[in-house]
């Protein structure tokens, strides 16, 4: 069956449908991972979004029950150049046409998949519509272009309410804004107690856990659409430790006073080069952002940049020079990507 992507700037992808039969509206992005698809399927941070993936065969090892990032993937549409229909994987359990029927999620393939990045370099990121081909083009981009843009994201993945995972270390709370499964297994993997609660938990219940550090996550959306929790961090800082990962980072760096903006079509990928200011060495991480806080905003604050993006020298690290809370905007857990920055965890316990 065919089905269509069209983008609000009028240019419209024609290709075949797979997964769920059903249309699908969100912010176009591409990742250019070669790997970890399932684990990019099901991160929380995709909320709202349809990705593309530009490496050309997508699904040839399968679906697994133990590499979700989450139970109830977020994302909206996936688009890819070839959907495996027949894996060759001793993990595999399922194809990925299987997997996204089974959470209705729409998906197109067998369109130009480099085409459509270079739509999105050169424009920034769009909205678009997966859709029927019995629709009006100009229709489709005049109702996008008149709705609001979407900014309830965290809270439709956040937790609703907490839960432990048990261990004999220290007692780590996090802040679910869209937490990734692979954040709290390199915590658990370290003997931590972990706590996971709600985004807008209040400051006083989380000080009543009586955590040693917490982690600020990561998730969907743009940090100023939920500055309401900036008012906890702010409370929270200097009191405890604090570990901010992705969206935590630039949740973090507002609460600091410090500003963020929006990256024309962010960073998505596991190659990302991350420079350490401090040793000059250079980490390959894994990305997935549409913001990143704002180079000159940082001098009027108490943070200091700890890793620069060797790509475009946006920040990709904080400090704050008063007290113990520093920040990423790279996924150090590695779910998908290298594993250059797995020791970042053992530094946040080492600090506790």
């Amino acid at each position: 069956m065919k089905r269509q992507l069209i983008l609000e700037n009028g240019d419209v992808f024609v290709g075949q449908a797979f997964g769920s039969t059903e249309g699908a509206e969100g912010e176009v992005v591409f990742n250019t991972g070669m790997t970890g698809y399932q684990e990019i399927l099901s991160d929380p941070s995709y909320c709202g979004q349809i990705v593309t993936l530009t490496y050309p065969l997508v699904g040839n090892y399968g679906i697994n029950v133990d590499d979700f990032e989450t139970m109830r993937p977020a994302i909206r549409g996936l688009i890819v150049k070839e959907a495996c229909s027949n894996p060759s994987n001793w993990r595999s359990q399922r194809t990925i046409i299987d997997a996204l029927r089974e959470y209705q999620i729409p998906g197109l393939q067998g369109i130009d998949t480099r085409r459509l990045t270079r739509v999105i370099r050169e424009f920034g990121t769009l909205r678009g519509r997966l859709c029927s081909m019995d629709v009006h083009v100009d229709d489709i981009c005049h109702t996008m272009a008149n709705r609001a843009i979407e900014s309830d994201q965290v809270s439709q993945v956040s937790i609703t309410d907490p839960y432990v995972i048990p261990g004999v270390g220290k007692r780590i709370v996090v802040i679910d804004y869209g937490v990734k499964r692979g954040i709290l297994r390199s915590l658990t993997q370290r003997q931590c107690n972990v706590i996971v609660v709600p985004y807008n938990f209040s400051a006083a219940q989380i000080r009543n856990l009586s955590p040693d550090g917490i982690i600020l996550s990561n998730g969907p959306g743009d940090p100023m659409s939920i500055l309401d929790v900036t008012e906890v961090i702010k409370e929270l800082l200097g009191h405890i430790p604090l570990f901010g990962i992705c969206l935590g980072h630039q949740l973090l760096a507002l609460a600091c006073g410090a500003s963020t903006v929006k990256l024309k079509f962010g960073h998505r990928g596991a190659n990302h080069p991350v420079q350490c200011l401090d040793t000059g060495k250079v980490r390959i991480t894994s990305q997935n952002h549409n913001y990143t806080v704002d180079h000159d905003s940082v001098g009027q604050t108490r943070l200091a940049v700890t890793h620069q993006s060797v790509n475009d020298q946006t920040i990709e690290g904080l400090a704050h020079k008063d007290y113990p809370a520093f920040s990423v905007q790279f996924h150090p857990e590695a779910a998908p990507g290298p594993h250059d920055s797995d020791d970042l965890f053992n530094q946040f316990i080492d600090r506790l």
